[in-house]
């Protein structure tokens, strides 16, 4: 029923609150509808396992409980609803929909953000910021870190690790100033400040590509089994965050969360990862939450560089970021006045080779140079060229290349990784296809590899599943003398009156009637 909704809904079922938790524990979800009365645990203690780990999940009672008392504790919590069995399916239905909307709502409105809040968090940010950046780029952590957290009001703990994300932002007018993008960062990071501190110690900065670094403890650090709760209530509420951030904020968001926490020692090398993940994305990226193992990656290369010029380095974040209207809008910019004849020779060349270093390094870090139509000698040869117009308009060529060359790399890996999902499906017909277990194979988040899915296949990833089902049963009752209930099983219906369900949906007859009209076809 719910699955006919004209709603964008992945639906998940579980027939007891235990079974509930273990898909709570993996994933977030954004409404639950439970029974009250049931076995095991009851739907007042799932509500309270939900609220503690998952607070801005909404939950829908649906029970032909009417006790007074615990109808009066259910409605009593925000976000509650409560409604009897005896309503019907189109009550049911209309409630959905309510907090679908509601959910939306809230999402457009979480980023209304006060001026006052905006300006203290502009000071606290600028301090807490330098001495974070001085952690993540020189290494700074040693045993004043305890002092000085406690003298910049920072409310982490430094004898326990720490768990790192990278922010990438695009925004969807480009941003062609420096400020501008540091702005648009502060207030993604005062967003998103609304719903990590609820459930974490949380300290967001600005890196010098405009971007957003998050450092995340849980409450109790020292406790065991909490970083990797913390990793899951990230990966959720970051999708949260990024929904937020782009129906309020007109932002897209993209995020590389590390799955295990660093040591504070160690944050220089885990950036370093997190920003090399983070440019070899599958897809855009655009609404991308990406989980990365740190000690499974391996030595990361140093994708940290220091260009002369505070706008050449800018630009150097654009190419990185893969921002080509930011790039082009800022190469615009600075070559403007060398190519009208307004700079000395000297300056003019300056800016020439500052650019050409940057799109040479970048070529040879992740492995363009070879793709592209202009070598490296050829690039440096200022000779080869008649005027400063010409030049530039050789590096811009180039570094549309470059983007184009991103472009199709991306593409390239959505391709790939939809096809390994593909095959993985194919060859575990009969196991769990869930969205979150799929998700697990491939690190990605579930919506974004729901997203992706049908963005390269043209199809929803369920109703690949479907097929591939389908193809398989056909195939069994057709060639093979295997009981129903044993192909059911084989294509992952546990339960022989799911799979006959289900094939009577796809061909209209019984599989059983299936099989007899083939084997009649066949004597004929």
């Amino acid at each position: 029923m719910l699955s006919k909704l004209d709603l964008e809904l992945d639906l998940y079922k579980a027939y007891s609150g235990q079974e509930a938790l273990l898909w709570l524990r993996r994933t977030r979800f954004d409404i639950v509808l439970s029974d009250i009365a049931m076995p095991e645990m009851d739907g007042l203690a799932l509500m309270n396992v939900i609220r503690s780990d998952w607070p801005q999940c909404k939950m829908i009672f649906l029970t032909g409980y009417s006790h007074f008392e615990t109808v009066y504790q259910a409605v009593q919590w925000p976000g509650i609803r409560y409604l009897l069995k005896s309503e019907g399916y189109n009550k049911l239905i209309e409630t959905v929909g309510l907090v679908v909307s509601e959910i939306q709502e809230e999402l457009r409105t979480a980023a209304l953000l006060q001026s006052s809040k905006a300006s203290q968090n502009a000071f606290d940010t600028l301090a807490t910021g330098n001495y974070v950046r001085h952690l993540l780029f020189e290494g700074g952590a040693d045993e004043t870190m305890t002092d000085n957290f406690n003298r910049l009001r920072i409310e982490f703990e430094p004898r326990a690790p720490v768990l790192i994300a990278l922010g990438s932002l695009s925004a969807a007018e480009a941003h062609r100033y420096y400020a501008d993008r540091q702005e648009t960062a502060l207030r993604v990071k005062i967003l998103s400040d609304t719903y990590l501190d609820e459930k974490s110690r949380c300290l967001g900065v600005i890196d010098r590509y405009g971007d957003l670094i998050w450092l995340v403890q849980p409450p109790d650090p020292c406790q065991d089994n909490r970083f990797e709760r913390l990793s899951t209530f990230l990966e959720g509420t970051f999708e949260l965050i990024q929904e937020a951030c782009r129906q309020s904020l007109g932002i897209q968001l993209s995020v590389t969360l590390a799955k295990e926490p660093t040591d504070w020692k160690q944050l220089p090398t885990a950036y370093d990862k997190l920003r090399e993940r983070q440019h070899l994305r599958a897809g855009d990226g655009t609404t991308m939450v990406q989980s990365v193992l740190l000690n499974g990656e391996g030595t990361a290369a140093q994708v940290r560089l220091r260009f002369p010029k505070e706008k050449t380095e800018t630009l150097a974040a654009h190419l990185e970021g893969g921002r080509r209207e930011d790039f082009l809008g800022l190469f615009n910019e600075l070559t403007q006045s060398a190519t009208e004849g307004g700079w000395t020779s000297a300056y003019a060349t300056e800016l020439y080779y500052s650019i050409a270093l940057i799109l040479l390094s970048y070529s040879n870090r992740w492995g363009e140079r070879e793709k592209l139509p202009m070598s490296a000698g050829g690039l440096m040869q200022l000779d080869g060229y008649h005027s400063w117009k010409e030049r530039y308009s050789v590096l811009r060529g180039l570094a549309e290349d470059l983007f184009e060359l991103r472009r199709d790399g991306e593409h390239n890996r959505a391709v790939t990784a939809i096809d390994k999902i593909s095959a993985y499906i194919d060859e575990h017909i009969a196991e769990d296809l869930s969205l979150v277990r799929l998700a697990d194979e491939i690190h990605f988040n579930p919506s974004y590899l729901s997203r992706l899915f049908k963005q390269e296949r043209g199809i929803k990833l369920s109703e690949y599943i479907e097929d591939v089902r389908f193809a398989r049963a056909k195939e069994l009752l057709l060639h093979t003398d295997m009981k129903i209930a044993e192909i059911g099983a084989s294509v992952g219906y546990e339960a022989p009156h799911s799979f006959t369900r289900v094939f009577k949906k796809w061909t209209g007859i019984s599989p059983h009637e299936f099989r007899e009209q083939a084997g009649k076809r066949r004597e004929v």
